[in-house]
């Protein structure tokens, strides 16, 4: 049974969520990322920069044909559709609703900042993995 994580009170999204990408990645988990357009944009940005040396092998699930075959397993998929995903190990959600087909993924990892709509969006997705019966650990990241 997917396993969901949800990470309270981040200052900022992006940031942490480009940190625990890293940290999941280390652990050698496959890991989608799914959200709206905007948030999918952002976290491809801070990828690029994100701890210098260590760069986070990324690519777009729609482009996924033009990534060797040999990078699959390591590279991070960001897309809309996270069923598309070439691997279904973890799955990052950055939307305000709980991701499509996020039952296929061994683990989900919500990023909860300390912004009251943001807050207020992860409580009905709690809700809503709770009510079907899923295992949810809290972090909280900041007090």
């Amino acid at each position: 049974m997917t396993e969901i994580s949800f990470y309270f009170n981040v200052p900022s999204r992006t940031g942490y969520a480009c940190r625990l990408l890293r940290r999941a990645q280390r652990q050698g988990m496959a890991l989608a990322v799914t959200g709206p357009a905007d948030a999918l944009n952002e976290i491809d940005r801070e990828l690029w920069t994100f701890a210098g040396p260590e760069f986070l092998a990324h690519s777009w699930i729609d482009r996924a044909a033009e990534v060797p075959a040999s990078l699959h397993a390591t590279t991070i998929w960001l897309g809309a559709n996270p069923i598309d995903a070439l691997r279904h190990d973890a799955l990052l959600n950055l939307g305000s609703d709980p991701p499509p087909a996020f039952e296929t993924f061994e683990r989900v990892f919500e990023v909860v900042s300390v912004d009251e709509a943001d807050r207020q969006a992860a409580r009905e997705r709690w809700k809503t993995y709770a009510r079907r019966g899923y295992p949810i650990k809290r972090h909280e990241v900041a007090a």
